[in-house]
């Protein structure tokens, strides 16, 4: 993907950026080489971002081109929101107080540049405020009352950078491209760059170190560049043209607030935040598989207001299920009466429905990843070591443990097996899920479909190895090429 610097005039940025291409707006809006070319990373370094301004009109234009500008025209008015200033100003209250100790006085200003601060010490500051709001260079205005608050930041020209900031505004501005092409570029770009969204210290993150990585190479053999990214990350989104999410998922995370930006500028997203929605409330599942004829364990939906038989129909030992859980938390088991009671009154502290479930106790649950709605991948997971479940939180060491597991290739799992899971995932969407399934007696039970499947190196792949993340890359370039339009080359 090329790499674009536009100014206002030739003279306005006087640095050769490494492996960037310095040309002015008027060359970008109307010479025929730009308007044909199909991927372009755009740095807006206009001199002014206003409505119906050149500046303006070089980001609007580069978004209608499917070309990635930064600043976006989202972040232009973004900026002018002071709801949003004071939203960003409160999620990094911490770093602000921090960084500002030491400043005297009731007014500050910090300008940020390509995300760094000509002072050392206000680097990480300066860093949380590019990756909300990414724009070149930003001017921060700092005020303090009780304490230190963002009062307003704005995108500012080069020309607006203070004369004795300029050597360092120019050296972060190095910096930044010099680190964005290291290693060096293959001769060749990449036809997409794709997200991925990942962080390692989850407990239950759904991918390992080995399979990120496979996923990267993967991504690579089909002329996609891959870029791992974390929840700091959320300014840069509109850099990339897909995001594929391997961190635990729920409404009320932020992994949905970053495939609910993607999917709303048209990028391609696995796991997209409709899967999310359906996936991550068993309310909603228990509702739709059981309305379409996908067996499901006998199951009521209680009502805080309303706890009379809660269990009726379904007996003890029962399963009481918080209706958003995921990863075996929330998720509990009650012997009797008492426990049930116990449970339901710590549930609906925080939702006014709960699901309470038959149990149904079996060595293993089989495991379906599905994929653009067919069957990827297929696993036994064993329960955990004396326990019901297959993983067992510790909630006093923090530890979590698993039972041991088995990959299976997909040709040799049932058929009857096959065909429930791939009703129920198809019933959700076309995307990556994987279906959890029981088998009782000689049927097949759904306890639930996950829309972001654990695909751990030495797990999953098991069967498939690198093919299984050639597959998932291979749809993403499907998806891709369907929404730019573009077509893989004939070899």
């Amino acid at each position: 993907m090329e790499t674009l610097v536009v100014v206002t005039q030739a003279g306005d940025w006087p640095l050769t950026l490494e492996g960037a291409r310095l040309i002015t707006a008027k060359q970008y809006l109307t010479d025929p080489e730009f308007t044909g070319l199909r991927h372009a990373k755009v740095f807006n370094l206009c001199r002014h971002y206003r409505y119906q301004s050149l500046g303006y009109y070089v980001s609007l234009i580069a978004e209608a081109r499917g070309h990635k500008p930064i600043p976006t025209v989202l972040t232009m008015q973004d900026l002018r929101s002071p709801a949003l200033v004071r939203m960003a100003s409160d999620e990094i209250d911490e770093l602000i107080q921090r960084s500002l100790a030491p400043v005297t006085g009731d007014r500050w200003t910090l300008h940020v540049y390509f995300g760094r601060a000509a002072s050392k010490d206000h680097d990480r500051l300066a860093t949380a405020l590019f990756r909300q709001f990414t724009a070149p260079f930003l001017k921060a205005r700092f005020t303090r009352t009780e304490q230190w608050e963002l009062d307003r930041l704005s995108a500012i020209p080069a020309s607006a950078i203070p004369d004795e900031e300029r050597p360092a505004a120019f050296e972060c501005a190095q910096a930044f491209f010099t680190r964005r092409h290291r290693p060096s570029p293959p001769a060749r770009p990449s036809r997409f760059d794709l997200a991925i969204l990942w962080d390692p210290a989850d407990p239950v993150v759904p991918s390992d170190q080995g399979a990120i990585d496979r996923f990267v190479a993967a991504a690579e053999r089909v002329d996609i560049e891959a870029e791992v990214i974390d929840r700091e990350d959320y300014g840069r989104l509109l850099e990339f043209d897909a995001l594929f999410l391997r961190v635990t998922t729920a409404v009320d995370h932020y992994s949905y607030r970053f495939a609910r930006r993607a999917a709303a500028e048209g990028m391609v997203v696995i796991d997209d935040p409709l899967s999310i929605l359906r996936c991550t409330n068993k309310v909603f599942l228990n509702e739709l598989l059981g309305r379409n004829g996908i067996p499901v364990p006998r199951t009521r939906v209680v009502n805080r207001d309303d706890r009379t038989g809660a269990a009726e129909g379904i007996g003890f030992p029962c399963i009481v299920k918080q209706p958003d859980s995921s990863s075996s938390l929330g998720v509990f088991k009650a012997d009797d009466a008492e426990a049930l009671r116990m449970h339901l009154d710590r549930l609906f502290e925080t939702s006014d429905l709960v699901l309470v479930q038959e149990f149904l106790p079996t060595d293993f649950d089989w495991r379906i990843g599905m994929l653009d709605r067919q069957p990827l991948y297929a696993a036994k997971y064993y329960m955990a070591p004396h326990h019901w479940q297959i993983i067992k939180h510790e909630p006093a060491s923090g530890r979590v443990r698993y039972g041991r597991w088995e990959t299976v290739p997909v040709e040799e799992v049932p058929s009857t097996c096959l065909d429930v899971a791939t009703r129920a995932a198809n019933l959700v969407g076309d995307s990556l899920y994987g279906v959890d399934l029981k088998q009782s007696g000689a049927g097949w039970v759904v306890i639930e479909v996950n829309d972001n499947p654990s695909i751990d190196h030495g797990v999953e792949d098991l069967v498939l190895r690198d093919r299984l993340y050639q597959t998932v890359m291979e749809s993403f370039l499907r998806r891709l090429e369907k929404v730019t339009g573009a077509r893989t080359p004939a070899s």
